[in-house]
């Protein structure tokens, strides 16, 4: 299974997180979610701006890969068992059907994937006129940081939604790199 994800991203601070969290309608309960993510030993996922998850949520386990698009993020997706998830965690990475397919692609071998780590996520979402309005609190490697999201079918109003919630708030735009690369950046070299 594949789709497009098209996506614009904001650090915040505790404060900023706060604003937003009380002048929109997210819900008081949150989504917990962990994300387990996986690279060769010379980071070639990286190297082609790939990057390679399984998300746990509500007991349910996805694999992902991410791949660069012209229109955003190609995201190819595989649904696993808990216990095939457990097989990967622990150096075991069983192909999949899809993510096999694209991984042969880029040229890597999933004998030659390792488990570095894993993320977990409180996630609050609405939706609104088709975006999806996300705040996320991360914790990872001892570190924590505060994101705002807003998913859309099309980049233009996607884009314009984000910009001005940024600005109605006054929050500045920062350089927001995803989830994989803050984790991976906290690793020990």
């Amino acid at each position: 299974m594949q789709e497009i994800e098209i996506e614009f991203k904001n650090l915040l601070t505790k404060a900023e997180f706060d604003r937003l969290l009380y002048r929109l309608p997210f819900p008081e309960k949150v989504d917990k979610q962990t994300n387990f993510y996986f690279e060769t030993k010379d980071f070639a996922l990286k190297q082609q701006h790939a990057a390679l998850r399984i998300r746990e949520k509500n007991g349910e386990y996805r694999l992902t890969l991410k791949e660069p698009h012209p229109n955003g993020l190609l995201e190819t997706h595989d649904v696993l068992t808990k216990s095939e998830a457990s097989e990967w965690l622990n150096g075991n990475c069983v192909a999949k059907e899809y993510t096999a397919n694209q991984l042969s692609k880029l040229n890597i071998s999933h004998n030659g994937l390792k488990y570095y780590g894993s993320l977990t996520t409180e996630r609050r979402e609405y939706k609104k006129d088709q975006l999806l309005y996300v705040l996320d609190y991360s914790t990872y490697n001892n570190q924590e940081d505060y994101e705002l999201e807003i998913e859309a079918t099309d980049e233009k109003n996607g884009l314009q939604a984000f910009h001005t919630l940024l600005q109605e708030l006054d929050i500045p735009k920062r350089k927001t790199p995803n989830k994989i690369r803050r984790f991976f950046a906290t690793l020990k070299k």
